[in-house]
Order: C-alpha cells, then structure tokens, then sequence
C-alpha cells in the first residue's frame, strides 16, 4: 500500500486510536497560536511615542492628563506606566513599588498559555512514540499467536504492523515541530516587550524623581 496515494483519513485510521489525541493536540496548539498571536498584534505599541506623550503632560504637571493617555491605551505598559504616575508625588521607591506591583498583574497576561504550547510541544511526539510501541505490541502478538497454533509467519505480518505503527510517530512530530516553533516565536515576542515595558518604566521613575528633586529645590 503506497502512502502517498492513501487519503489523510485513511492514513489518520490507520494510526490507531492514540491518533486522535494527537489530532487534539494539534488543535489546541493552533487555537492558542492564533490567540497569542493576535493578543499580540492587539497590544502592539510605539513605546517611545507613547513615553514622550506621557512626560510631555508631566512636563506641564497635567497628571490627569497623563493619566488619561495611558487609559486609552490598551497595552500591558500603560497600566504599569499608569500606576506609577498616580503615585506622581510619593517617593521614589513608592513609585517603584507601585510599577512593580501592576507589573505583576500585567506580565502574567503576556506569558498565558505559553506553557501550554510548551506542553504540547513535549507531549505530542510522547504520544506517537506510545503508539509505536503499542503498535509493535500488537504486532508480536500477532506473531506469537500464529506461532502457537503453528501457522507459518510471514515477514508482512511484522512489517504491516510496525509501518501502521510508526504514523503515530511521525503524526506526533508533525504537530510537536511547528508547535515548538510557535512556542520560540511568541516567548521571544514576549520577552521583548517585557524588556521595553520595563525600559521605559524607568526611563518613566526617573523623569519623576528628577522632577521631584527639582520642584523640591525651588
């Protein structure tokens, strides 16, 4: 029987009842793949801009003001960004704090579901290989059986067994590379955002102490 030829459904039957976790696996890795990516796209911000917005209110003393740019803006670092301006007048580790304590809140909502991307990554070619094994047993037993009762065994009965077998293997692989991929790419997207959010929070700490320490002065 040529592989090629064979339909995806028939190939899909052919591996065997743990085919169909593995089809869940595939389903979920790309339901949450398209929800990160477009949770992503959804927070997208000029970091800089959206600064220099904010400390050009500060300049002014237009806290309210600065704070309303942050609540239009519907992106992790306006929260934290926010949390620190409310605190404008407190003191500078006050106002860390407070970053600090908003950012504890809004970074976990970045990092949802990686895990279970990562997870799925590691389970899917866990799964094939189970099913290569369960294959191959039932493939022996097969052997074994036509061994008892003296039938002759012919070099098909291993092979058909252990071909059919091994799909599940290469469906869990299938699934577990483009996930692992996926899981790389948004962690790295991830990962730079954390790092500008947390660049301009203190870019944000020191302009206030720095206006504080001046306002003081005069």
């Amino acid at each position: 029987m040529d592989l090629w030829k064979m339909s995806a459904w028939r190939i899909f039957l052919a591996g065997g009842p743990l085919m169909w976790p593995i089809l869940l696996c595939s389903v979920l890795a790309l339901a949450i793949a398209i929800e990160k990516f477009l949770h992503l796209q959804r927070i997208r911000i000029d970091f800089k801009g959206f600064l220099d917005a904010i400390i050009e209110k500060l300049k002014r003393s237009n806290i309210k003001e600065a704070i309303s740019i942050c609540d239009s803006v519907n992106a992790p670092i306006s929260g934290i960004l926010r949390a620190g301006i409310i605190k404008y007048t407190a003191s500078r580790d006050e106002i860390k704090e407070s970053m600090e304590d908003a950012s504890l809140y809004e970074i976990p909502k970045l990092e949802k579901n990686l895990s279970a991307l990562a997870t799925i990554a590691h389970v899917s070619p866990l799964l094939g290989l189970l099913g290569t094994v369960t294959g191959m047993v039932r493939a022996f037993q097969v052997i074994q059986m036509k061994a008892t009762s003296l039938n002759p065994v012919s070099p098909g009965d291993l092979a058909g067994g252990i071909w059919e077998a091994l799909l599940t293997t290469v469906a869990g692989l299938v699934v577990a590379i483009p996930t692992f991929v996926a899981y790389n790419f948004f962690v790295s997207r991830v990962n730079s955002i954390i790092v500008n959010m947390e660049r301009v929070a203190t870019e944000l700490l020191n302009f206030i102490t720095q206006q504080s320490g001046s306002t003081k002065k005069e």
